[in-house]
This record gives structure tokens, C-alpha cells and sequence, in this order.
């Protein structure tokens, strides 16, 4: 069957972006094409644009496009069924592909608007080694594992020296050869200790991390900056789960006043709109106190990460660079919150590896509403 093949995509050091002391999702309806550029920062603009190698225009453009890829996305899940396998967008050429398992659901996927990709696999079957692997007894030499919707397999990563390890763990889990594929030469996850989204905000047990989206009463941001009751510059955590999931929430005081926007790191502010999530191959833009703004594309959704504290599941894997300080930091598709930071691989000299704890959970545990301007 016809695969479509991408690069593989290489990881230095993994790790939570936070800073210490010592270091000092059902899709939600989209907005129609129109609103997707309406009220859009134009900083936030320019930074796509230069990451998009475009203009203004140029950016304009794939906004529009990621709105009605969003509706694409929506139906071709409903029509085909058990036979669907993922979807990712080229913004380059403005196309949605969709994977998919036989002849029917290409033709639904057609329908739909997108271009189908048959391949071997389910996206539930996808998930279900996922699932499978989180259930094992995971060698220490695996510190993370994620589904390429493009390349139709489950990556498992592993670091270097654990080939052999990895090998046989795969094959004790006793599924097809095809559906799981090793990515080595990774390194080991280590934490990293670094009301605005994306302003800095330090803790009293000495660390530093950064604002995600501000929410009615406060502003949500990495469940492993603080556990319930650590103070930070504007309140309290009142909410943390980490690992396993990687958000937490803090109540702020009265003297502070949480607003619907995130800073972009030159001299203004982008304006939260809403939380329509975006599809594989969007591009997005995160903001952190350590090392501003920056963007990338979203590769994967639902992937698991190992972090020596333990495994965190569910996140959005992205190829936007952050480092330590960063952590609990905004992620945007255009105007639509997507994220908050969790940790990643690299830095943003080399490029890297980012993780994000997607919105959505985050409100929905602690029964939160995100604020919008």
C-alpha cells in the first residue's frame, strides 16, 4: 500500500522545561474561515511568516486553511469509521491527508476534501500498542513512545546503547514487525527547573516556570512546577497532577488579575480567542519566560513520554524549541489555545523537541474556563 514517508526526526536531551534554584480530546467545533485571520496578533503573524519561510499573506493563509482542515479532519473521522488511521496537513501545498485501511474509506476520505493514504494499520490499532507498551514493564533505555500518523507506526524512542534492550521489549509485545519502528540515539529524560501566558513566575520552593492560559480565578500551567499548597509570585497551586498527566492549576490573589492574552516577547500581547484544536501538521507558536517565542508544526498527538519522575501520556508533540524555564508555557495555533509546556530535547540554537500538555484536560479536570479577549 502507498505510505506517506517523512524525515526521521533526531532528539538530544529530553527533559521537563522548568527551572530550580540551582539551575536558576473530542475536536472542538471550528470557527469559519474568516474568523481563523480575524483579530490575529500581527506579531504573531510575522513569527509564522517567518517560520512558514513566507509573507504576511502567506500566513493568512494557512490560517484559513488550518480552520477548514479542522472541519476536513472532523469529517472523515465520522466517515470512515474503524478503517481511519490519522490525518496531517502540508501546509506547503494546502492538503489534508488522510490514512486510512481499504478502498471504502478512501472514498469517504475524498469526499471529505482530503487525500487518502491507505495503509496497513488503524489509528485504534495505533493506540492500542500504545496502550500496550504503557502497560509493560518498560526497559530504562525507552523514554518515550508516539504515533506517526504519517508513517503509520508506533516510534518508540531509545537511547543510545539500548538498541538491544528496546528489541526485545518490542518483540515481547508480540504485534506486527511493520507497526512499531525504534528511533535511536535519543537521550534520557532529566527535569529542567525555568498573568500573561508566557510571563515567568517563580515558586517557593525556589523554581521558575511560566504562565500557560489564564483561566477564571487564575491561570493553568505544568503539573511538575508545584504540587497543591507551593506558593508562586501571584497565588497557589489549588490543582497538580504529574506524572502520568502534566498540568496543574494556580488560584491567584486578589492583586492580580488575569487577562486572555499571551506576551509574544516584543513588546506585546497575542489575544486568546478560543481552544479549537489544531491537526497534525499545524503550524503553532509557544511563549516561555526563558527564551520567548517560537514556532514549529505539530507532529503527533497522544504521545507518551518518560521523564525520570515517571511517564507522562496524552501529549502533543511539536518540533518548536524551549528550554528550561519555559515549562508550563503557552502553545497557539493562531488565535486557539492549544497547550501548556511539559518538556523536550534540544534547545533553541539546535532546534528540538517540545512536548505540551493539551488545554482541554486541563479545564476539563478542574472544571476550569479559559478566559478569551
Amino acid at each position: 500500500m502507498n505510505r506517506i514517508s517523512k524525515a526521521v526526526v533526531g532528539a538530544a536531551a529530553f527533559g521537563l522545561f522548568l527551572t530550580t534554584a540551582a539551575t536558576a480530546p473530542a475536536l472542538a467545533q471550528t470557527a469559519a474561515p474568516d474568523a481563523a485571520v480575524e483579530g490575529v496578533d500581527a506579531r504573531l503573524l510575522a513569527a509564522m511568516a517567518n517560520s512558514l519561510g513566507t509573507d504576511t499573506a502567506g500566513a493568512q493563509d494557512v490560517l484559513r486553511f488550518q480552520a477548514d482542515a479542522t472541519e476536513t479532519q472532523t469529517d472523515v473521522i465520522e466517515s470512515t469509521g474503524d478503517a481511519y488511521a490519522g490525518t496531517w496537513l502540508d501546509e506547503s501545498s494546502l492538503t489534508v491527508y488522510a490514512a486510512v485501511t481499504d478502498d471504502a474509506a478512501s472514498a469517504a476520505a475524498v469526499e471529505a476534501g482530503a487525500v487518502p493514504v491507505e495503509v496497513d494499520h488503524s489509528l485504534a490499532d495505533l493506540e492500542a500498542i500504545s496502550a500496550q507498551i504503557e502497560a509493560g514493564v518498560i526497559p530504562d533505555v525507552i523514554p518515550s513512545w508516539w504515533i506517526d500518523v504519517e508513517t503509520n507506526d508506533v516510534v518508540v524512542d531509545v537511547v543510545a546503547g539500548g538498541e538491544q534492550s528496546a528489541t526485545e521489549f518490542v518483540a515481547s509485545l508480540g504485534v506486527p514487525a511493520d507497526a512499531v519502528r525504534l528511533e535511536t540515539g535519543v537521550e534520557a529524560p532529566e527535569t529542567l527547573a525555568t498573568i500573561r501566558g508566557g510571563i515567568a513566575y517563580n515558586m517557593s520552593n525556589g523554581g521558575r516556570c511560566s504562565v500557560g492560559f489564564s483561566v477564571q480565578g487564575g491561570f493553568i500551567t505544568a503539573g511538575h512546577c508545584g504540587e497543591v499548597g507551593t506558593g508562586t509570585t501571584y497565588g497557589t497551586f489549588r490543582g497538580s497532577s504529574f506524572p502520568g498527566n502534566d498540568y496543574a492549576w494556580v488560584a491567584t490573589t486578589a492583586d492580580h488579575t488575569p487577562v486572555g492574552q499571551v506576551v509574544n516577547y516584543s513588546d506585546g500581547a497575542v489575544a486568546v480567542r478560543g481552544s479549537t484544536q489544531a491537526a497534525v501538521g499545524a503550524t503553532v507558536c509557544r511563549s516561555g519566560s526563558t527564551t520567548g517565542w517560537h514556532c514549529g508544526q505539530i507532529q503527533a498527538y497522544n504521545t507518551s513520554v518518560r521523564y525520570a519522575e515517571g511517564t507522562v501520556s496524552g501529549l502533543i508533540r511539536t518540533n518548536v524549541c524551549a528550554e528550561p524555564g519555559d515549562s508550563g508555557g503557552s502553545l497557539l495555533a493562531g488565535n486557539q489555545a492549544q497547550g501548556v509546556t511539559s518538556g523536550g530535547s534540544g534547545n533553541c540554537s539546535s532546534g528540538g523537541t517540545t512536548y505540551f500538555q493539551p488545554v482541554h484536560e486541563i479545564l476539563q479536570a478542574y472544571g476550569l474556563r479559559l478566559l478569551t479577549s
